[in-house]
């Protein structure tokens, strides 16, 4: 079987990540061109395989027989670029968020089925293996009927953070602040492990200690599901050190929880117990980045070869941009949003 040929767009901060993963599945795949519109960063990236060659700008590699294009760009551009490889016949796997706009996200969709191609969304922390055994204690009904839950992001965002970039901290290329960029992976978590649409959102945002950004530093909001949980979430990266994610899903029958890479699930009429994800992925940077990169994307691969769903398609990525935005818009118009709504 042959490999797959491979486009790496993007070559910055979470590129690392990708690094180690590509070079696991090199049997499944070859790294043929890094895209960035830093030359060297892609000079850099493109050294660490054989072959690989450096380009500034995607679209030169777009009818070069590419399989798959993985995208780590700024947010404004995942839309962009996903739109106009999946048109040539490419399979996208994209950074989150899908886009920061909801319009362009439902394109995104609506290309992938169109072109026949795959559309997936990197939200890594789904695979970690606590999170998936609450996710199927919630399936298998030992919670109950799902009542409330909450997550809980303090992290640390200092302003040369912001300087060292030219998207970070903007409304139109990062598309907002803590909740766009830190706090949606949590988010993105609780809405899948809650497992229902979303029924109304009220929430707000400010920004309190960052005077040179725009974005939001810090967010509040409750979150209404049509299966009637409620959820209340807190984010803000203007905290002294990046402290653990904190999630918690309360049911009738118990309830459970994640904190970093431990999860804790406690039933009513039976032993309390844990689990602590086992580091046998690959893990580079922080450690909230986690090691579920390359699950995700041996997943995604799979899907592929096998001609099978992808497991978080642009359907399932779109759903945590849904409260995202919809915590702007509530808190924008100071009133509660029922959703669906227009942006």
């Amino acid at each position: 079987m042959r490999k797959m040929k491979v486009a790496m767009i993007g070559c910055g901060r979470i590129s690392e990540m990708y690094l180690d993963v590509f070079k696991e599945l090199q049997d499944t795949l070859e790294v043929v061109y890094a895209v960035d519109k830093d030359i060297n960063k892609a000079e850099k990236f493109a050294t660490e395989f054989s072959g690989c060659t450096a380009l500034a700008d995607y679209r030169e590699c777009l009818d070069k027989g590419i399989d798959v294009f993985h995208i780590a760009t700024p947010h404004n551009l995942h839309p962009i670029i996903s739109i106009d490889a999946m048109k040539h016949g490419i399979n996208v796997l994209t950074e989150k968020p899908m886009a920061i706009e909801l319009q362009d996200a439902d394109r995104m969709i609506q290309v992938s089925k169109q072109c026949g191609v795959k559309l997936g969304v990197i939200f890594q922390t789904r695979y970690v293996k606590g999170c998936q055994e609450i996710k199927k204690l919630i399936e298998d009904g030992r919670l109950g009927r799902i009542i409330s839950a909450r997550s809980y992001l303090s992290w640390s965002r200092s302003d040369g953070y912001y300087l060292e970039s030219d998207w970070k901290g903007t409304w139109d290329k990062e598309g907002g602040g803590v909740l766009i960029d830190q706090a949606i992976h949590s988010i993105d978590r609780v809405q899948w492990l809650v497992g229902s649409e979303v029924e109304w959102i009220e929430g707000k945002i400010s920004n309190r200690l960052h005077n040179i950004i725009k974005v939001e530093d810090v967010a509040e909001a409750f979150v209404k599901f049509k299966n009637g949980c409620v959820y209340q979430l807190y984010a803000c990266n203007c905290y002294g050190y990046d402290a653990p994610i904190e999630i918690e899903i309360v049911g009738e029958k118990g309830k459970a929880g994640l904190k970093q890479d431990l999860a804790w699930v406690r039933i009513d009429g039976e032993e309390p117990y844990e689990i602590r994800d086992g580091y046998d992925g690959l893990s580079v940077g922080p450690d909230y980045w986690g090691c579920s990169h390359v699950t995700q994307i041996k997943d995604f691969y799979h899907s592929i070869l096998q001609d099978e769903p992808v497991a978080i398609d642009g359907a399932s990525g779109r759903k945590a941009l849904v409260i995202i935005k919809g915590i702007y818009k509530s808190s924008k118009e100071n009133k509660r949003v029922c959703v669906p709504f227009e942006e």
